[in-house]
């Protein structure tokens, strides 16, 4: 990317935003950040990872709603990016079980507000993040040329409209658009509600953890270093419309997950199995040779080094007192 660019993320102070923001900024492009501090989850963790950001001059941040299309457009006019990260969203799958509208509004309005105004502002390149949830049941290893009409749950589908959306208005308007599909992303600022954020604060306070399917479940698990370095070379290669896995491409059982989480706390979990719940799935597992071949996207980094990273930064955050 020409580094005077300015590149539009919105969700920049959620968990991938943060982080992709931040290692624009290190590379000294411009970043117009958008996110409306939503209370899904304890907004003072969003607050602490934009006040990072706020150190650099670079990074001009507005508070908005996407659903809000004035105030998108107000900000397109003023910032005039050349390409945009739409990684907003409502995330959770539970969640999306009891309040669906929440994701029509967010993920779908949300999302077709943020195309739209990114091809009116004639922006070079748009990128979005899907989700492997838009798999549903297909057999694994899950690849893109898999059909995905049958999502379990209204996360997956919303996910799966933006996909649609997102093909119309290239058909149309003929802006590149690129749609990345994050594998159970984890690390350090990490979303409190993904089960490995619950593990570690449940074990932690020595409270009881749940495991879902009595342990018999197996996750594609993605550190975001690597989720990162597929956006970069994503926002690089625009390609008419493209769809990417991004994944580690390795399965990890869910007991094994919990004990290195144990052994970096230092801690036994009390565990208390359960069934499978509405909505989920047994397993994912992302073919990554369309990203490899494409993007030269080549994941780094193995789930002992991943969770060791995030249990040192779960620590010191917690120790800091900014909860």
């Amino acid at each position: 990317m020409d580094q005077q660019q300015k590149i539009l993320i919105t969700g920049s102070a959620g968990f991938i935003g943060f982080h992709t923001a931040q290692r624009l900024l290190e590379q000294n492009y411009t970043v117009v950040g958008i996110d409306n501090f939503n209370n899904y989850y304890d907004p003072k963790l969003k607050h602490a990872r934009n006040d990072i950001l706020l150190q650099n001059n670079n990074y001009h941040f507005y508070e908005a709603d996407i659903t809000d299309g004035q105030e998108i457009k107000k900000i397109f006019e003023t910032e005039k990016p050349n390409k945009a990260l739409h990684l907003a969203a409502q995330a959770g799958v539970r969640y999306s079980i009891e309040n669906p509208l929440v994701y029509a509004d967010a993920n779908i309005k949300g999302s077709v507000v943020i195309m739209m105004q990114s091809i009116a502002s004639g922006v070079e390149h748009i990128v979005a993040a899907s989700s492997s949830s838009v798999y549903g049941n297909n057999p694994i290893p899950w690849s893109e040329s898999q059909p995905v009409n049958e999502p379990l749950n209204p996360y997956g589908a919303s996910k799966r409209a933006l996909e649609l959306f997102a093909y119309s208005f290239h058909h149309l308007y003929k802006t590149p658009i690129t749609l990345l599909r994050f594998f159970t992303v984890y690390g350090p600022w990490g979303r409190p509600d993904m089960a490995y954020f619950k593990f570690a604060d449940k074990i932690s306070a020595g409270e009881t953890i749940d495991v879902y399917n009595h342990g018999k479940m197996r996750r594609d698990f993605t550190y975001i270093d690597d989720i990162v370095a597929g956006i970069l070379a994503a926002l690089e290669k625009p390609n008419n419309y493209s769809i990417y896995n991004l994944g580690n491409s390795k399965s990890e059982e869910l007991e094994e997950f919990i004990s290195i989480i144990e052994h970096e706390l230092g801690k036994k979990a009390d565990k208390n199995y359960l069934p499978m719940q509405p909505g989920e799935f047994v397993e994912n597992f992302a073919d990554i040779d369309k990203a490899k071949k494409e993007l030269g996207f080549e994941p780094k980094t193995d789930v002992k080094t991943g969770l060791h990273t995030f249990a040192e930064w779960y620590k010191e955050y917690h120790s800091s007192k900014l909860l």
